[in-house]
């Protein structure tokens, strides 16, 4: 019973981590080319940016019942992430898209190792705790198969699929995605119908980073 349980506590990580961030990393380099090695720290920086927006925002700003709960994480946390990425591709990632893979590579494998030592540096390695709230706590018993179901495990899993088929379904079966997926293949010819490609390709960058934030919202209970 616990071999079972072990396994299915580590196949709800396993799927959180793949459907709500992977999602975000085919964004980037499928549509855009770019190896997003920083995509790790980002995930880590959103987990590190709802700990801080729950414990220590109201110290910063002065406002002692000031806090940002987990549900307004999920939301707040992938948008704070998203204009990140949003200038760091305006900035920064924009002059690498017409030259070798290896130059974004090397970017943001620098990127990364920037964002994960400056978290280091101010919190350390030990972790933080990061509660999951209320409504999810506890276990859902399943008698039948012999395994007990954390809530908030089995709540992962369903919002990652939501999130992993709202992405797909956007792209593939929408006209924003269609236009997305012709701006990477020819944006020239885009461009010519009067539609913005370097935004579309700015916005798709952020989108795909804000699926890393939400992913590390996602994460920081479990992994606190």
């Amino acid at each position: 019973m616990n071999l079972r349980k072990t396994r299915t506590q580590h196949d709800a990580r396993a799927l959180h981590r793949g459907r709500v961030s992977g999602p975000g990393l085919a964004i980037i380099f499928g549509l855009l080319n770019i190896i997003n090695f920083a995509h790790g720290a980002q995930y880590t920086m959103g987990a590190f940016v709802a700990w801080i927006s729950l414990t220590q925002i109201s110290q910063w700003l002065g406002f002692p019942e000031l806090s940002i709960n987990y549900w307004f994480a999920l939301i707040v946390v992938p948008l704070v992430l998203a204009g990140f990425g949003l200038i760091l591709e305006r900035t920064m990632l924009r002059r690498l898209y017409h030259l070798d893979h290896l130059y974004g590579l090397l970017l943001t494998f620098g990127l990364a190792l920037i964002i994960e030592g400056m978290f280091r540096h101010w919190y350390g390695i030990s972790g933080e705790s990061y509660p999951a709230p209320e409504l999810l706590q506890g276990a859902i018993p399943l008698e039948s198969i012999g395994i007990i179901l954390p809530k908030y495990r089995l709540w992962v899993v369903v919002i990652s699929l939501v999130v992993c088929f709202s992405t797909w379904y956007v792209i593939e079966r929408t006209k924003l995605g269609a236009y997305l997926r012709a701006g990477t293949e020819n944006p020239k010819l885009l461009q010519a119908f009067g539609i913005n490609v370097p935004l579309m390709i700015s916005l798709a960058y952020a989108y795909g980073v804000g699926l890393a934030g939400f992913a590390g919202v996602l994460a920081a209970p479990i992994f606190k």
